[in-house]
C-alpha cells in the first residue's frame, strides 16, 4: 500500500502501527519520528515564516475571512506518488489541509485513491482513530495492541490520581497566548485525567479566545502553556513572556508544554502529556503559591 499522510498525528499512528515504510507523502509539519522526514512533503503552509503569536493570529482571521486556504496541496506530488489512501481531517481548517481539497484535488487527478478522515474531538475519539487507520492500513492486531497499551497508561494514571488527598488543583490551559485562547477537543479532558480541574475550555467543542480577565477570575492553582505549532522552547518563551509582562494571575505555577508533541495533536502521545501534567500536578497541591 501506498499512503500519503496529511496530518502529523496519523503520521505518528502509522509509523506506531509498523506502516511507516508504506508512508510516501506527509506534510511539512509530519516530524515525528525522525523518519518521516525522508517521505516527500506534499503539504506546505501558506503563511510567512518568522510570525510572532499576534501576528500569526491575525494572518489566519485575515486569511479565513478572505476564504484563502492556509495550506498548500502539492497536486503533482500527489499525483506522482500514485496513492492507494490518503489520510486527511475535516476538523480545522487552522491545522491541515481540509477534506474537500483533497476530493477536489484527486477528482482533478483522476486518482482513485481512497480518503480515510480522522476528526477526533476527545481522547476516546483519538484512541477510536488508531483503530481506524489500523484497520485502513489492514493492521487491525497491532491498533488492538497499541490501544490497550496506551490504556493501561491511563489506567496507572487514574489509579495514582484516585489515591490523592484534597480538592484537584485548578488548571487553565493556554492554547494560545497572543491573543489568549482556551482549549477545546480532547484537551480538558486531558487535564482531568491527569488530576486536575480544568477551569478554562470545554472538553469536545472548540478553543476560543478569552480575556486575560477571564484567566484571573478562573482562580487557577497552575497555569499551563500550550500554544498549538509550538515545541517546549518555544512554549516556555512564551510563558516566560506572560510571567514578565505581569498578565497571568500573582502565585501560580506556569509550566510550558511541547504542545505539538503532546497535546495539539491527537496522537499516541497526549498519553505522554497526561502522564506529565499528572506529575507536575502530583507535586503541586492547589495552594498558589510557586512563581515560574
Amino acid at each position: 500500500m501506498r499512503i500519503v499522510s496529511l496530518l502529523p498525528s496519523t503520521t505518528e499512528i502509522l509509523f506506531a502501527l509498523g506502516a511507516g515504510d508504506e508512508v510516501v507523502g506527509v506534510t511539512f509539519e509530519c516530524d515525528h519520528p525522525a523518519e518521516a522526514r525522508s517521505r516527500r512533503i506534499v503539504s506546505t503552509s501558506a503563511m510567512p515564516s518568522g510570525l510572532a503569536p499576534a501576528e500569526i493570529d491575525a494572518y489566519v482571521a485575515a486569511a479565513l475571512a478572505r476564504g484563502e486556504d492556509l495550506y498548500r496541496l502539492d497536486a503533482g506530488a500527489l499525483a506522482d506518488l500514485d496513492a492507494d489512501l490518503v489520510v486527511t481531517q475535516d476538523l480545522c481548517a487552522v491545522c491541515a489541509v481540509d477534506v474537500s481539497v483533497v476530493d477536489d484535488a484527486l477528482a482533478h487527478l483522476g486518482c482513485r485513491a481512497d480518503v480515510l478522515t480522522c476528526d477526533p474531538h476527545t481522547v476516546a475519539e483519538v484512541l477510536d482513530s488508531v483503530r481506524s487507520v489500523g484497520t485502513a492500513v489492514g493492521r487491525v492486531a497491532e491498533a488492538d495492541a497499541l490501544v490497550a497499551g496506551l490504556k493501561a497508561r491511563l489506567a496507572a494514571v487514574a489509579a495514582t490520581v484516585a489515591a490523592r488527598p484534597g480538592p484537584r488543583p485548578r488548571v487553565a490551559v493556554l492554547e494560545w497566548t497572543d491573543p489568549p485562547f482556551a482549549p477545546g477537543h480532547w484537551i480538558p479532558e486531558m487535564v482531568e485525567l491527569a488530576g486536575g480541574e480544568c477551569v478554562l475550555g470545554t472538553a469536545g467543542s472548540t478553543s476560543v479566545r478569552v480575556r486575560w480577565e477571564d484567566v484571573h477570575a478562573a482562580r487557577p492553582d497552575v497555569v499551563v502553556v500550550a500554544p498549538c505549532g509550538y515545541d517546549r522552547a518555544g512554549a516556555q518563551a512564551q510563558a516566560d513572556g506572560l510571567v514578565a509582562a505581569g498578565l497571568l494571575p500573582a502565585g501560580v505555577l506556569v509550566h510550558a508544554v511541547d504542545a505539538d508533541a503532546h497535546w495539539a495533536r491527537p496522537g499516541p502521545r497526549i498519553v505522554d502529556g497526561v502522564e506529565e501534567l499528572a506529575g507536575v500536578l502530583g507535586s503541586h497541591p492547589p495552594v498558589t503559591s510557586v512563581v515560574v
